[in-house]
């Protein structure tokens, strides 16, 4: 069996590297045929373009250029390094020279000569256009031409559109504009979520009815729940008040009607009230919410409907209230207090009972057009800022708020 020995040849040029080509469209029968020339870069200062290299293979019908630079090039030439085995058959022993490898493409004659260096580079949509064009069929050969008259007619289109829109904002302002954009989406952000709103309403009470929050039904409904919620004596409200109960509940609990229809209207709309938020504190709802504080039937499914939505796990359907679900329960919360408190209410009771923020609160008071009372200037001690409650109001006409830029100007800092 013969052997031969590895001889490493000394660290060499790129000059004399060796060169391994490859042809992409397949393997070369008759590689004798072949002319190949090497062409360097004539910039031997620029160390970028010092190493780039041209390799050109003739021959009688086609000619074949590959390069180690441009897009053409293969991306491995970067990240590996080749060797090439010459074996000298007397001494039996094998020369290993470094080498670089060509990716060789073919060249259509007259392609490079009509081509200009500024010529973008076509996209494999526009040749395959180009082939359609050339040898598609009559079927393949309308469908590009309604594409390009639809793309015709698409750019006449956005061009009108550009040009109005450029009209409108000389005419009116970016920043008008802008203004009105974020107030609009805002009020369509809030819009699915707020009771149902007669803003051209005689009287506050009428602007959110409270027919549209609780229905004459619900009020029989709530009958035996609202007397139980009416029976409970001062002392049982104090108890309420020191264990952290449902503040916003609590207080009018405290300042209920002596007695009469406005007394049990009032603790229907206590106990109302209470099932709202202890549903804005809970996530995944069960179908025995508010059996233990005695809720009606009709009343469960209706709050069940309005404020929480389905879905599928583990194989069974099931109640969630949603981030967007919390908006809306605190716009309803708001309009049962502005009917509880004669359309006024306090929003930092309703934040403390609610699992939100207390400016998504104020943001929903805004949406809703109500009147925010601005808290008086002044010095005062920490302890009157602590128990200073923010309210809002219902007053005619409602109260169209302004959007907060979020993009205020910073000032400068001397």
């Amino acid at each position: 069996m013969a052997t031969c020995s590895l001889v490493c040849c000394e660290e060499q040029s790129d000059s004399d590297k060796a060169v391994i080509v490859r042809f992409s469209n397949g393997n070369v029968q008759k590689a004798d045929k072949l002319d190949f020339f090497m062409y360097r870069s004539a910039d031997e200062v620029n160390p970028r373009k010092k190493p780039r290299r041209m390799m050109v293979a003739e021959s009688a019908r086609m000619s074949y250029v590959g390069q180690n630079f441009g897009v053409s090039s293969l991306k491995c030439n970067h990240l590996c390094k080749y060797y090439v085995g010459v074996l000298n058959k007397q001494t039996m022993q094998m020369e290993v020279h470094s080498a670089q490898m060509f990716n060789m493409q073919p060249v259509v004659p007259g392609e490079t000569a009509t081509a200009k260096p500024n010529d973008t580079v076509s996209t494999h949509k526009e040749k395959v256009d180009s082939l359609i064009e050339a040898f598609g069929t009559n079927k393949q050969k309308r469908a590009l031409s309604s594409r390009r008259l639809n793309q015709v007619g698409s750019e006449i289109l956005n061009q009108a559109v550009a040009k109005a829109a450029n009209s409108v904002i000389d005419e009116k302002g970016l920043e008008a504009l802008q203004q009105e954009v974020a107030q609009t989406e805002s009020l369509a952000d809030f819009a699915l979520y707020l009771p149902p709103c007669n803003a051209d309403a005689d009287t506050p009470e009428n602007v959110y009815p409270l027919d549209e929050l609780l229905s004459p039904v619900d009020f029989q409904a709530l009958e035996q729940a609202g007397s139980k919620m009416a029976a409970l004596s001062p002392e049982e409200v104090q108890t309420m008040k020191d264990s952290g109960g449902l503040g916003s509940v609590v207080k009018h609990l405290e300042t209920m009607p002596s007695g009469g229809e406005a007394r049990d209207k009032m603790a229907c709309c206590a106990f109302y009230l209470s099932m709202l938020i202890k549903l804005s504190q809970q996530k995944n709802i069960t179908r025995k919410f508010g059996v233990e504080e005695g809720c009606p039937r009709i009343v469960q499914t209706k709050i069940l409907r309005t404020f929480t939505v389905e879905t599928f796990n583990n194989g069974r359907v099931q109640n969630m209230v949603s981030t967007s679900m919390r908006a809306k329960l605190t716009a309803y919360c708001l309009a049962l207090l502005l009917h509880m408190g004669h359309m006024t209410a306090d929003l930092t009771l309703l934040y403390r009972d609610l699992p939100i923020s207390e400016a998504s609160v104020v943001e929903v008071a805004r949406s809703m057009g109500l009147t925010l009372e601005k808290m008086p200037r002044g010095r005062k001690s920490a302890a009157s800022l602590q128990d200073e409650h923010k309210h809002a109001s219902l007053v005619l006409p409602l109260v169209r708020h302004k959007q907060l830029l979020q993009n205020r100007k910073r000032k400068k800092m001397s």
